[in-house]
């Protein structure tokens, strides 16, 4: 079971629902504080604390579930990724999240085209499980390396290619399903006996039906009564995607799968603006497209901002831009319907863009579009609500001018995007709902909701057009539907869930949409004075950096090109997700339900981040949890006694510094802690893992080698000639592995530059920031911004060793230093050694050293990742000629992380994700290229492998990692 030694709840009915729970359960139940905080919202605007979390291990267990809800008049939500854009999987009783365990895809039938799923299975688990067989699942929302199949077919998903192979409803073929009443049945079509009572409200509502429903594709707002029809198959299958949860929980499902097409090109069309792109899709849609996406400039600037230039192909001119997808047998094929689309477009900005990097990066802008918009280019919070509404594709350039200037009459703005092909935006809109906007903005929240909705409606369309109602929409229906089809939702409701114990409060008999919302009522957690972070790219307030989360999940996402989040990726707990932690702050800002900064809820919540930085660049959002984290430390310990291992893994560059003092003290220290009885008891004394090796110091400090050799030079800053550096010695460098400071400078000197280092010691206090001793940290940035800044003033480029301590000059000193200019100038001044060697300072005429025919296993740093980047590096070693794989996720060991107790299991897990196999899979002679201090003794701890950094790999062409046993 998962750990609930957090607060429970004392209410007796709620402890008499969990003992029945257990009793009946071999799954998970969890009533605790933290587990309450974690699911108390999705990846909407509510907040709807639950009494309980289940994750059943089998139907059985759901069954279970059901039936003592059921009897105690509990209600019921079911619950995948929790990626619900509207309030569909928030409840007050009982949330069931089936992702956990309930996840896997039982049988593909390549003959019958179908696959038999888990409801908690991942849509790209599934799009794996069938493409060896050269099928896939049609619907792919953005979300779909984390969305479930039962997640989507509640909302009935749909995703860019909707377009050629239809929803989620049209792909599905029948559902195991139990209704409210506790009746279990197959929904398939051709008969509706399975429901009594069904047939006959049919039959009642043929006129109503007929002709309110089923009117364009993507009308998925309200039950969609038109499947149900004589005509179209009385499928009840069909008929129940889409209905939320509210009258059927779904334990297993068999759906249709499509060919992967053989050869699709994309091609790019640009307009002047959105509108006027929107104008020309019916002329696209006659060629049968397999997707037509639409691009707004201002979501390509954020992408750019966000990403960088590199992340943004060239676009074919035009402020509004459409994507549009062709299938064919062959590549030939496909190039001859783009060119006739082409003709099509109304525009001669044109791009036709075969499959490949370049296509990838451009479907890539639309991918991120789903959280990006969360702000727009003000840096002003985007909110979901009216976030997907739809109208027939011939009248949505009409519909898009008619919102911009419902925007603009409300004094609202957002990033539209969407599928445009099916007439569906999304976007996201700033609205007012800060807790200093008070109820007024609340009220200009719920006023342009209506209006919203009266607009969509007069244009033919759909409140939704595939992330369903929820708690933002359903208040609205009437603005959509007659009163007798409001009647007949409501009859169905009675007819599956007489009790209404399945999400109530959504569809039939909803909860207002102004209710329950979770940024109204946050607390400011303002900086403290000359303390901690500033927080500056929010207001200087904590609270509203951790609601930078829109719960968007990518957190949970195992993503190729992603390093977050990779304790969730270990464990697969919501707890241990960038998201999970960040609705454990938001309710610590809430002050509700978790109580200060030194909650246990909390600390538990964070105690498995790696203090990675991943998500600060990988969470579409923004979100930070490595400062975060840092700043509850800070704010919990300031001022108290520490756990020991804030003094012996934060004061690490103290202690190594006073034992490197002299050669002869580092030699018999690494000889005491070379004896293993020895090594593990300093181990236990200093709050870190016994089976972790002792770190070895350097016998000859790297400034000290720096300064006994004849060639050093040391000219003060401004008196340099051409070409001068800074090679910036930290801690790691400097006491503990020198190797890759002492390669740089050889390396910098081959290459033509004149070599300087600093004087004095330069710390960046990285040490004391992951164990959030942050007036540590200050302390030791200011001496670093005395040393340094004098050089970055000069012009001279200061060049880091190590990744992580170039990191905390380039991020996290300016939030440190909001109003310090040297801050800034360090900032911009620091760079990586790729980054020199690659850009404007690159001597002329120098290239690397030939490396053709070395196989490089690349671990980047966390920090680096996040931070930097690594795309300089990589294209060195290109020039190099080296043949490169580059690891995507976090060694595990990330500084202190893996060293403290507690921590091991979960830091060698991390390290199986990528960075073990990869080693035990290398070919002989491989090199193992590790530029981060953790990432080299991870390797070796663990795989007695030893890691090079990138100036040792130049300076040593074809060098090769040393191999031990481990």
């Amino acid at each position: 079971m998962s750990n609930a030694s957090t607060q429970t709840t004392t209410d007796p009915g709620v402890a008499g629902l969990v003992t029945a729970l257990r009793a009946e359960l071999s799954g998970d139940v969890d009533a605790s504080t933290r587990r309450r905080a974690e699911y108390s919202t999705d990846a909407s605007n509510y907040r709807v604390v639950p009494q309980v979390v289940v994750f059943p291990r089998s139907t059985d267990d759901v069954l279970a579930t059901l039936r003592v809800a059921r009897e105690r008049g509990v209600p019921i939500t079911a619950r995948g990724a929790g990626t619900s854009i509207a309030g569909n999987s928030v409840g007050t009783g009982v949330v069931i999240d089936f992702s956990r365990y309930l996840n896997q895809v039982l049988e593909i039938d390549p003959e019958a085209r179908t696959a038999r799923v888990q409801p908690g299975v991942i849509m790209s688990d599934l799009q794996k499980a069938a493409a060896p067989y050269g099928l896939r699942f049609g619907p792919d929302p953005s979300t779909q390396s984390r969305a479930t199949l039962a997640g989507m077919i509640g909302n009935n998903a749909c995703g860019p290619h909707a377009v050629a192979w239809g929803r989620t409803a049209d792909n599905t073929i029948s559902l195991d399903v139990v209704d409210g009443a506790g009746r279990r049945f197959t929904a398939g079509a051709g008969d509706l006996s399975a429901v009594p009572g069904l047939e006959e409200l049919v039959q009642a509502n043929l006129a109503t039906i007929r002709t309110e429903f089923g009117r364009f594709g993507r009308q998925v707002s309200g039950y969609s009564l038109e499947h149900l029809l004589p005509e179209n198959g009385a499928d009840l299958a069909k008929f129940l995607v889409g209905t939320e949860g509210t009258l059927v929980t779904v334990l297993e499902a068999t759906v249709r799968l499509v060919p992967i097409p053989a050869a699709p090109v994309l091609l790019a069309a640009g307009y002047p603006d959105m509108p006027s792109a929107a104008d020309a899709v019916p002329a696209m849609l006659a060629h049968g497209p397999l997707a037509v996406e639409g691009l707004d400039a201002e979501l390509v600037e954020m992408v750019r901002r966000h990403k960088g230039d590199h992340a943004i192909p060239d676009l074919p001119e035009g402020a509004g831009w459409l994507l549009i997808e062709v299938g064919g047998d062959t590549e030939t094929e496909a190039l001859a319907k783009a060119r006739e689309i082409a003709a099509d477009a109304g525009t001669e900005a044109v791009q036709i863009v075969p499959a490949g990097p370049e296509a990838a990066a451009l479907w890539q802008i639309r991918a991120d579009g789903a959280g990006l918009a969360s702000r727009t280019l003000d840096g002003a919070q985007g909110w979901p609500g009216w976030e997907d509404a739809a109208v027939p594709p011939e009248k949505l350039g009409a519909y898009l001018r008619d919102f911009q200037a419902l925007m603009v009459e409300h004094g609202v703005s957002g990033l539209p995007y969407g599928h445009f092909g099916d007439g569906c935006i999304h976007i996201r809109i700033d609205f007012p709902l800060d807790p200093e906007d008070g109820p007024a903005g609340v009220a200009v929240f719920r006023r342009f909701m209506v209006a919203a909705a009266e607009l969509v409606a007069s244009h033919g369309g759909s409140l939704s057009g595939e992330h369903g109602d929820g708690r933002a929409r359903s208040e609205l229906l009437p603005l959509m539907y007659s009163p007798e089809a409001i009647a007949a939702f409501e009859a169905v409701k009675a007819i599956f869930d007489s009790g209404d114990v399945l999400n109530p409060g959504v569809v039939v008999r909803p909860r207002a949409l102004d209710d329950d919302l979770r940024r109204p009522h946050v607390r400011a957690l303002p900086m403290l004075a000359g303390s901690g972070f500033s927080f500056s790219h929010d207001g200087g307030d904590m609270a509203m950096a951790v609601h930078r989360c829109t719960g968007v999940g990518k957190c949970r996402a195992d993503l190729p090109s992603s390093f977050m989040c990779p304790s969730y990726l270990a464990t697969k707990d919501e707890k241990d997700s960038t998201r999970g932690r960040a609705r454990v702050l938001q309710e610590m800002a809430n002050g509700s339900l978790v109580q200060g900064w030194d909650a246990p809820e909390v600390h538990e919540s964070l105690d498995l981040c790696l203090s990675c930085k991943a998500c600060s660049s990988d969470c579409p959002t923004g979100i930070d949890m490595a400062q975060y984290k840092s700043e509850v430390l800070h704010r919990t310990h300031r001022g108290k006694i520490r756990p020991v291992a804030h003094y012996a893994l934060g004061w690490l560059p103290r202690w190594a510094r006073a034992i490197t003092s002299a050669g002869v003290l580092a030699k018999v220290t690494n000889a005491v802690l070379g004896v293993r009885p020895i090594a593990r008891l300093v181990l236990r004394l200093g709050g870190m893992d016994s089976r972790r090796s002792m770190v070895t110091f350097a016998e000859e400090p790297l400034r000290r080698w720096w300064r006994r050799r004849p060639t050093a030079e040391h000219t003060a800053p401004g008196t340099a000639p051409l070409r001068e550096v800074l090679v910036w010695a930290d801690s790691f460098s400097t006491y503990l592995d020198t190797a890759g400071g002492r390669a740089m400078i050889a390396l910098l000197e081959q290459a033509g530059f004149t070599v300087r280092m600093p004087e004095a010691s330069a710390c960046c206090g990285l040490t004391w920031i992951s164990t959030g001793q942050l007036d540590g940290a200050r302390t030791r940035l200011r001496q670093t911004m005395d040393v340094l800044a004098p050089y970055a003033k000069a012009g001279i480029p200061i060049v880091g060793i190590e990744p992580s301590c170039t990191a905390v000059l380039r991020s996290d000193l300016p939030d440190l230093f909001p109003d310090d200019p040297r801050a800034r100038l360090l900032a911009e001044n620091t760079l990586t050694l790729a980054e020199l060697l690659t850009g404007e300072h690159r001597p002329a005429g120098w290239r690397p050293p030939d490396l053709t025919g070395t196989t490089v296993i690349a671990q980047p740093h966390c920090h680096q990742h996040a931070v930097m980047g690594y795309t300089h590096d990589l294209e060195l070693l290109r020039q190099a000629g080296a043949e490169v794989t580059t690891l995507t996720t976090c060694c595990g060991l990330a500084g202190n992380f893996g060293m403290e107790t507690g921590h091991y299991d979960v830091s060698v897990a991390v390290a199986e994700q990528s960075m073990l196999p990869a080693l035990r899979g290398a070919p002989d002679g491989a090199v193992f290229l590790a530029d981060g201090f953790s990432c080299r003794t991870q390797a070796e701890h663990l795989a007695g492998v030893r890691g090079v950094h990138l100036a040792q790999l130049l300076t040593t062409p074809g060098g090769r990692a040393d191999r031990e046993q481990p």
